[in-house]
């Protein structure tokens, strides 16, 4: 009986979260105390925050003798990651400290491989659960080093990229852009039944019914908060050999965010830096509003590119794969934040 019980409750965090092994690591609890778990970045937990609906720990890391000011970015882990650790593994750390930004990085602790819960309604609507604990962290780094309320962006990978699918839908307002790495279209599912059959993970098709028309996915945006625009600029990446998240989904963002904007699904502009196919999508104005990126030869996880110089950044680690291209350095070009 009792593995009969461990099986469900593995199978449900699976479903829950683009399935992936369930963490080994059990974080330990330093509240307000600074930590460095092997990181290039040194990380301080915050623990006053806001109500905290949705039971998650907030660190952050901001570098020494940030002017006020500048922006923030919020990075959202991937299930089985953590916190620390996918600051520096991703390059974010250096990144802030080259171009004088903070970073928010919420972590999750709820779900038993610490995913995000952005197919949860209890989590995913504004204002409950852990998207109103994310804004109430975002709200309180703007009050504590004098943010720029208007230069606040979100990243993710997978889990993490579901949920800044949620955060862009939930609080367009708050955020100027984002970048979903490996992530789903908002609102793809509702309960964890829905997501591991209706969202294309492992591998699978999106379900018959979430294979929708551009209008219908940015009806569903626009819904999310009331907003009619204008929306998060958005940077969507995906594997070409991803067998977690199928890469048909890229195309479900797009049409996503591209309606959302009121722009059309043709690309303006299409090249292949380092290799990797890259559209972007433009309004009128010729503004890009969202890209796409679809790596070659990439599985599940984060792209980063190991080395020195400004085309580089991270460290290969678990879903944080080497792929010849930093894509938090171009995430951050595209926000215009690569001052």
């Amino acid at each position: 009986m009792r593995v009969l019980r461990w099986k469900r409750l593995l199978s449900t965090a699976l479903a829950a979260i683009l399935a992936v092994p369930v963490m080994t690591f059990a974080l330990g609890r330093w509240s307000g105390w600074p930590i460095d778990w092997g990181g290039q970045g040194l990380l301080t937990e915050v623990d006053d925050f806001g109500s905290n609906p949705g039971q998650l720990r907030m660190f952050k890391y901001v570098p020494e003798g940030l002017a006020p000011g500048r922006p923030l970015v919020v990075a959202l882990h991937g299930c089985t990651q953590q916190a620390s650790g996918y600051d520096d593994e991703t390059g974010w750390v250096a990144l802030a400290d080259r171009h004088r930004f903070a970073l928010l990085l919420p972590q999750q602790t709820v779900n038993i491989a610490r995913c995000f819960r952005w197919f949860d309604l209890a989590h995913s609507r504004r204002d409950q659960g852990e998207a109103l604990s994310i804004r109430q962290m975002v709200e309180k780094m703007v009050g504590d080093h004098r943010i720029n309320a208007n230069r606040v962006h979100v990243t993710g990978l997978s889990a993490g990229g579901a949920m800044t699918a949620v955060m862009m839908a939930a609080y367009p307002e708050m955020f100027a852009g984002g970048a979903i790495i490996a992530g789903v279209p908002y609102r793809c599912a509702g309960n964890e039944s829905e997501a591991q059959s209706s969202c294309g993970l492992f591998g699978r098709p999106l379900a018959r019914g979430k294979d929708m028309t551009p209008r219908q996915w940015g009806d569903l945006v626009r819904a999310a908060g009331g907003h009619q625009g204008p929306f998060p600029r958005v940077s969507l990446w995906h594997g070409n050999r991803d067998a977690t998240v199928n890469p048909v989904v890229l195309n479900e963002l797009m049409e996503q965010w591209t309606d959302a904007h009121g722009i059309d699904q043709t690309p303006d502009v299409e090249d292949q830096p380092a290799g990797h196919l890259h559209r972007r999508y433009q309004d009128s104005e010729g503004r890009a509003l969202v890209e796409t990126w679809l790596i070659e030869g990439l599985g599940h996880g984060t792209p980063v590119n190991p080395g020195a110089g400004d085309e580089h950044c991270g460290r290969a680690a678990s879903f944080v794969l080497a792929a010849g291209i930093c894509s938090s350095a171009y995430i951050l070009r595209f926000w215009g934040l690569d001052e």
